[in-house]
């Protein structure tokens, strides 16, 4: 098993410089070195943006006890996508950007949602339920019939 890692990390940085290499023939190293630097400094800051909102959001569906579990998933991509931007290289700034659409984010939740149960279980107390604060504490023991 590891023996496949390595060698699908290695076809992984083979692309990468690969890619690397042809975008810097054709714009030059240091404007290919500024677009890696970029990309990830702006999906770094779209990254914050969306994953703040997507914190309110789950904010008020648990304040309407509704179910946050969509909110959970694009907080999920937003994740795979950060990790991606930071990973230098311009293929994996391709796909952060590509998690970071919304469309592609309503996708995967609606395939990683028809794969959840959808039954919930809630464990809440009741809000009608009055308190006793009457605390009697001792000591028994039990004497059986014989």
């Amino acid at each position: 098993m590891r023996v496949i890692g390595f060698i699908i990390f290695f076809i992984y940085i083979y692309c990468e410089i690969s890619f690397f290499i042809a975008i810097a023939n054709s714009v030059g190293v240091l404007l290919a070195l500024i677009g890696i630097i970029a990309t990830s400094i702006i999906g770094f800051s779209l990254i914050k943006k969306q994953g703040l909102k997507n914190l309110s959001l789950m904010q008020q569906k648990i304040a309407n006890q509704q179910s946050p579990k969509e909110e959970i998933i694009n907080s999920v991509s937003l994740l795979f996508a950060g990790f991606f931007l930071f990973i230098p290289g311009f293929l994996t700034d391709i796909l952060g950007g590509i998690l970071l659409i919304p469309y592609v984010q309503e996708y995967i939740v609606r395939f990683i949602v028809k794969k959840l149960p959808t039954k919930v279980y809630s464990f809440s107390s009741s809000r009608n339920v009055q308190v006793n604060n009457d605390v009697i504490e001792g000591e028994f023991e039990r004497k059986d019939d014989e």
